[in-house]
Formats: structure tokens, sequence, C-alpha cells
């Protein structure tokens, strides 16, 4: 007995099942954008409550809050001083790799330096296990034994992932931790000149920045939020100025900072210089979205080809399609 399908059918699959299926997954798509919309958090609001506590325990001269927080502390250095001993004596740490390793994280967001070590050492390890995992499974397992020189290759490749992952990683954040600084930085130095010209101290003004920039530019607010803190109980206001370019990698920062430092020490006017740099900043970034819409027309034509012409073609040829289908079908 042939049974002949309910619907009319593309390819073999019934084109009203895989339509109520895209519709179900619509469905829930929209939903989940709408649940998104409707529940916004305020993501700095935990920063700024963290950066608070640390600077009330900074001013009190409180490092830690309890005994078992403290041991907590000192076990983690032991643990890190550990990590550095022996790497120092396998002759594989040096401090400029310390110091630039700091540099990589403080770019990517940690501030933590015993990572610097951890990641170092991680370097060192990781290689060798992927090397010893991809050993086995190649060549004591044989998962792929019709592989030749593709096994030398994948033991390469695993390799080099283990060394150069964690760089890369970093590397990646950082990259998307500066570009949403940089996005940012106009508006947050348009609000330092409002601030400036209402009659607010340059930590006071800072703070004010990082709480109204939190939610639209979360790493940015949180930089300004802790380069107020600084600014409260460092001894040397450049120095904060300082740590605020060496946490961010970007020349602009580093403008920014030079003007603040150079209306510290001459006593210039800040909110003439830094609406200046708001302006060359702006005139930037629009410099950058006209060389982003002048490369559109080269980028849209691999996904015009691959994904918008078979599309098109599936509209226009599928009616056809369906009812040649529906002929066979009602012949056989």
């Amino acid at each position: 007995m042939i049974t002949t399908p309910q619907g009319p059918t593309l390819l073999g699959f019934d084109v009203m099942l895989v339509g109520s299926i895209l519709a179900g997954v619509a469905a829930m798509a929209v939903m989940l954008a709408i649940y998104t919309a409707v529940t916004i958090r305020d993501p700095m609001a935990r920063r700024v409550k963290a950066l608070n506590e640390r600077r009330d325990e900074l001013k009190a001269g409180i490092i830690t809050a309890s005994a078992k927080k403290r041991q907590s502390l000192v076990r983690k250095s032991d643990k890190t001083e550990k990590v550095k001993d022996t790497l120092s004596s396998m002759k594989v740490l040096q401090q400029s790799q310390v110091d630039l390793m700091v540099q990589k994280l403080a770019w990517a967001g940690y501030r933590n330096k015993e990572f610097a070590v951890y990641l170092i050492g991680l370097r060192l390890v990781l290689p060798v296990v992927l090397g010893i995992v991809g050993f086995v499974l190649l060549y004591v397992l044989e998962i792929k034994p019709d592989w030749q020189i593709k096994r030398v290759m994948a033991m390469g490749a695993l390799v080099f992932a283990g060394y150069k992952g964690p760089e890369l990683f970093l590397s990646n954040k950082a990259g998307k931790r500066t570009d949403l600084i940089r996005k940012g930085l106009p508006d947050a130095l348009d609000l330092l000149v409002i601030c400036a010209e209402a009659g607010l101290t340059v930590d006071a003004a800072f703070n004010r920045v990082a709480k109204e920039l939190g939610r639209a530019y979360p790493e940015l607010g949180d930089e300004f939020a802790l380069t107020a803190i600084e600014l409260s109980f460092l001894n040397e206001r450049r120095k904060a100025f300082e740590n605020l370019a060496y946490r961010v990698n970007l020349d602009s920062v580093k403008g920014v900072v030079t003007t603040m430092v150079q209306t510290e020490k001459y006593g210039t006017p800040l909110a003439s210089a830094l609406r200046v740099l708001s302006g060359e900043f702006r005139n930037e970034r629009m410099m950058r979205a006209e060389e982003k819409a002048a490369r559109l027309p080269a980028i849209m034509t691999v996904p015009l080809i691959l994904f918008i012409l078979p599309v098109l073609f599936i509209v226009i040829l599928g009616p056809a399609a369906c009812s040649i289908a529906d002929a066979f079908t009602g012949m056989n």
C-alpha cells in the first residue's frame, strides 16, 4: 500500500511541517528578545559596590574583613610563590615576562597580578598536556586511522594551541574591551566637560560620569569609578591618571590622561581642553564609521551569494517545484 504525503513537499520534506517548526522557532526567539529587553539589569551596580567597599577598606587601613579571608589570601600568595619559584628554578620565568603578562591582564580587565604567574605556567604545561592527549588519541587509540600527514599536522596544531591559546584569549578579550571603551569615550568626555563647568572636582566628576555611563558602557564606567577612587586616596593624583592609561590599551585614553596631568600641573582650563578632545574623538569615530560603510559593498558580496540568492531562488522556484512534485506523486 502506497501512502501519499498529506501536504506539498520540497526535496522530500513536508513544507507545512518545516514551516511550522520555523514559525515555532521564530516565536520563541521573539519571546526571548522581549524577555531580554524587559529584564535589563544594571551591570555597574555590583562593580561600583565592590569598588566602594575596597575604597572604605583602604581608607580605614583594613585589608581583610575576617581571619578566614586573611588566611585564604595568604594561602593564595603562598601558592603563587611556589609556582613562581618552580618556574624560576626551571629557568623559564623572567620578571619582564611577568610584567608583560600583568600588562595584558590589565588590558583584558583582570587586575589580579597573581594570575600572570599562573598564565605563564599554564603556557608551559598546556602544550605538553595537549601533546600527550593528541598522541594517545591519534597514535595509540588511532581514532583516525586513515590520517597520515594529517596526524602530524594535528599534533602541531594541538601544541601550538596550548602554547598560544591563553595569550590569544587575552588578546581577543582585550581587543573587545578596548573597542567598547573607544565607543563610549566621546560621551564620557562630554559629561566630564559638563561636570567641570558645573564646578565639580576632578574625582567627583569621574565618579559622576562613571555612574551615568555605567549602564551604557560598563567597562568605561568601571575604569572611571576606579580612577575616582584612586584620586581620593593616592598621594599623587598623577599616579591615578597614569594607572588609567596603564589599564586601557588605547591612544585616546592616553591623550586624555596627558591632558588631565597638564591641567593639574599648569592650571589650564579643564573644560576647554576636554571639549577639544571630545570633538576630535567624535570626528575620529565618524571617519571610522564612514570607512566601514565604504567597505560594506565588498563585504556583502559573500553573504549575498551564500545566503540571499539561494533563498531568493527557493522563493521563486519553490511553488513550481512543489507543483511538479505533486504532479509526479499523482502519476505514481
